[in-house]
């Protein structure tokens, strides 16, 4: 259910482009009021930062493997999002939306692999950049401009909440509070339940026996609150799995062997 992306290309993005002020001087932004690159797709990468708020709209689970990763769920099964039509807009205004997608066509990535340095590209297929477009300019005078700045900030500040998600994760991993998670469903008037499997979850048992120095380090670090949002965030399996049925989004069962 919660795989982690396998191209090489992160979730949402066909190409990279790296963002120039000689190649893009006449490059403008767009507000899309559509997400289609969201049809479909069931899981998104969060950060630890969002959790106290993604944990009331979406559950919250982790890859399997050793790089595991958090990810809020927008739907139960692959190919499936509750969230958006299939036009790709939001059903729910005042929902949360995850930082991974408010930053798209934008990300910092390694022009070269080992460089220290971090440049904005962008995804040159998105709808919502381009020569031809109606919008923001991304250049003043050759220089970015305002706009450009804050998508900078933005990003640079998405890539230091992913640091800090990366060392809870490796945190998680020392003290082995991750275990398998299973959830099983069963659907008014259907004789089999639906079961779940694929991800990671914490093991409160492991977690509400922590003593000393662990338990010292996850109060001191802040770990403790976001350990409870991620569980208090599983009970919405059930929402989710509702308004799958309600779409008539829910695989058919497959007869008892």
């Amino acid at each position: 259910m919660a795989s982690a992306p396998q191209s090489q290309l992160p979730l949402f993005y066909n190409a990279l482009e790296p963002l120039s002020s000689e190649t893009h001087v006449n490059f403008k932004m767009r507000q899309l009021t559509q997400a289609k690159f969201l049809v479909g797709q069931h899981a998104i990468p969060v950060t630890v930062d969002e959790f106290p708020l993604v944990q009331r709209h979406f559950p919250i689970v982790f890859t399997e493997g050793d790089d595991a990763v958090p990810l809020a769920l927008m739907g139960l099964n692959e190919g499936t999002n509750v969230f958006v039509d299939a036009e790709g807009l939001l059903t729910e205004p005042m929902m949360y939306v995850p930082a991974y997608i408010r930053r798209y066509p934008f990300m910092l990535a390694r022009l070269r692999p080992g460089a220290d340095e971090l440049s904005l590209c962008f995804d040159p297929t998105s709808e919502g950049i381009g020569a031809d477009l109606e919008g923001e300019p991304l250049f003043d005078g050759g220089q970015p401009s305002e706009i450009t700045k804050n998508i900078m900030q933005f990003n640079e500040s998405f890539e230091q909440a992913g640091a800090r998600t990366a060392q809870f994760m490796r945190d998680l991993k020392e003290m082995d509070l991750l275990m398998d998670g299973e959830t099983t469903i069963q659907a008014d008037g259907i004789e089999q339940p639906f079961i779940y499997r694929g991800f990671r979850i914490v093991n409160e048992e492991k977690l509400n026996d922590l003593r000393g120095d662990q338990l010292r380090k996850i109060h001191k670090n802040g770990m403790l609150p976001l350990l409870y949002a991620h569980l208090f965030s599983l009970s919405l399996m059930r929402d989710i799995f509702s308004r799958q049925m309600q779409l008539g989004l829910v695989p058919a069962q497959l007869p008892a062997v």
